[in-house]
């Protein structure tokens, strides 16, 4: 997608509301809103937003597992299966 083909004007927006609204939500692409020229607002369907966001949170749990790698706060998969076990197994006796 290019962002060039995307900016629209603020006035543009008022008076085409519902065409845009289609527009995003048909194309999934996202369309900026300027205001005085200058790029204030986006417009992007929901499915987009969510995708994105989803994204940003398993970005975020892959730098802070990278961050526990540096700071030595892991243990072997095979240490960690086993604990998994016994708790599992502990529940089923209980």
């Amino acid at each position: 997608m290019k962002y060039s083909e995307s900016i629209k004007p603020i006035s543009y927006l008022k008076t085409h509301a519902s065409e845009v609204v289609r527009d995003v939500c048909s194309n999934r692409e996202t369309m900026i809103i300027t205001h005085h020229g200058e790029a204030k607002v986006i417009l992007q369907d929901i499915h987009v937003y969510e995708q994105t966001q989803e994204s940003l949170a398993l970005l975020k749990i892959l730098a802070q597992s990278s961050g526990s790698i540096e700071r030595g706060e892991y243990k072997p998969a095979c240490e960690a299966f086993d604990a998994i076990r016994k708790r599992i197994a502990q529940k089923q006796v209980s």
